[in-house]
């Protein structure tokens, strides 16, 4: 063996340049063997020289016309040429000479792909696929599966990828694969048998037991999915995905301090992520631990800094323990990002209600019904404050203006009789009061709500005690 084999093999290539420049020009003893010839396509083809690795190859299938395999060298060139038919052309002579050669149909199914043949993609595989076994056949049934992905055949996806494991159970990227396209296509149940059958004859094969759980969740059975990523953990202690998948289920069944157990984990193992912790921080927030889901909301936030929800995520925590001065300052950062954020100024709005400031609150307040004026909750806060700034001639302006947007919704007559009492126009509000009971009686509390001593008032009594008795009767 050569001391120095990489400089061998560049004077051993050197020479071949050197043949087939002999070749070209016609000098005398320029013969080149067939496997030399693929040496020297390869060289060209690794220094994306293609057109001249497509000009060997063409004198080569010229000295070699029977080799099939430099014909389908030929046609690969072709293709990454763009001249997809005469490739194909290329392939029909080597499938005359060798039909055996799964390269030959992966070739014919890139070029009918690339002229946006793909039933004819898909026929040339479908055909070939039954003459092959083992590994020629895998690889001609993930061919197929891209062609149908390609045309969105997503079912016929699944189909190729169930068929590689009903022969081949531990295909470990078929396996991957249907995991995903189990999910898509919504053949859960057919994932639950087929990975149950995988794992009956291979039981330790984690990725079977997740894909197992993975289906199981699809269809919402939760505890069933928590049991099968367990075994997936049982046989390997560091699979993050089943621990990801296993928290999330924790959090469906609503057993927010396992969801935390199982996501922590998920951190030690992997790289922090900020959907981890954004998952932990929802959990607290669930058990009512503010500060602890706030404080790993700010960590997700740090890992994504221009995501304006995790603030406003933080935002919430402040505001349900009534830190309304914190609150504020958050959302004034999420609006710098999104300043006619509807759900921003909402909280914003309500946070500055909550301080008494209203004339900021109807600034933010306003701004969510003129994004949303069909949204009903806008329109609620918004006459809220307005009701106690005592603005009444502007609510109840505004209360005509949200009965119109919401198509008609009876809350806001409320609003209208709650405004009209306020503004000492108690005919107009008794009117407006046997209306609003005729289309939702139920709302009437909300009438209350807004000012109790209203039930002093006979007159008003006498309305709502008059529709109760007529639910009654």
């Amino acid at each position: 063996m050569s001391k120095y084999p990489y400089r061998q093999d560049r004077d051993e290539m050197r020479e071949l340049l050197q043949q087939f420049e002999n070749l070209k020009t016609g000098k005398a003893n320029s013969f080149i063997e067939e496997e030399s010839f693929e040496r020297i396509i390869d060289y060209y083809d690794e220094k994306e020289q293609l057109s001249t690795a497509l000009e060997v190859s063409e004198y080569a299938v010229s000295q070699y016309p029977y080799s099939a395999s430099l014909l389908l060298r030929k046609a690969d060139l072709l293709i990454a040429l763009r001249y997809y038919k005469e490739a194909l052309d290329v392939l029909e002579k080597a499938q005359i000479l060798d039909s055996n050669d799964t390269n030959l149909y992966i070739l014919k199914t890139d070029a009918y792909l690339a002229l946006d043949q793909q039933e004819k993609a898909a026929a040339v595989l479908e055909a070939a696929i039954d003459d092959f076994n083992g590994d020629e056949k895998t690889d001609l049934l993930f061919e197929l599966a891209d062609v149908y992905d390609d045309y969105e055949d997503f079912q016929k996806v699944f189909d190729c990828l169930k068929t590689i494991l009903e022969y081949d159970p531990v295909n470990e990227e078929a396996l991957y694969k249907i995991c995903f396209w189990t999910d898509f296509t919504g053949r859960n149940e057919e994932g639950i048998r087929l990975h149950q059958q995988i794992i009956e004859q291979h039981p330790f094969n984690e990725l079977a037991w997740f894909n197992l759980g993975a289906a199981y969740q699809g269809l919402k059975l939760y505890e069933k999915s928590i049991d099968a990523y367990q075994y997936a953990i049982a046989i390997d202690e560091k699979f993050d995905y089943a621990l990801r998948n296993m928290g999330d289920a924790y959090i469906r069944l609503r057993k927010y301090k396992d969801a935390v157990e199982v996501l922590e984990k998920v951190l030690e193992l992997a790289r922090p992520e900020e959907v981890i912790y954004e998952a932990i921080g929802h959990c607290y927030d669930k058990m009512k631990n503010f500060a602890q889901a706030r404080f790993n909301y700010k960590k997700a936030s740090h890992l994504s800094k221009d995501d304006s929800q995790l603030l406003f995520k933080i935002a919430c925590t402040y505001m349900n323990e009534a830190n309304w001065i914190s609150a504020i300052k958050t959302l004034e950062t999420t609006l710098k990002m999104h300043r006619m954020q509807p759900e921003y100024n909402l909280a914003i709005g309500q946070c500055y209600m909550e301080l008494g400031r209203l004339e900021d609150a109807v600034s933010y307040l306003g701004n969510v019904v003129r994004v949303r004026p069909k949204n009903i909750n806008g329109w609620v806060e918004l006459l809220n404050c307005l009701y106690k700034a005592e603005l009444w001639e502007d609510g109840l302006e505004y209360a005509s203006f949200a009965w119109e947007q919401t198509d008609h919704k009876p809350i806001f007559i409320f609003y209208k009789v709650a405004l009209l009492f306020a503004s000492s126009k108690p005919k107009e509000a008794l009117l407006q009061l046997e209306e609003a009971m005729v289309n939702n009686p139920k709302l009437v509390k909300k009438l209350i709500e807004l000012n109790p001593s209203i039930l002093q008032n006979q007159q008003v009594v006498d309305i709502i005690a008059r529709f109760k008795k007529k639910k009654s009767i």
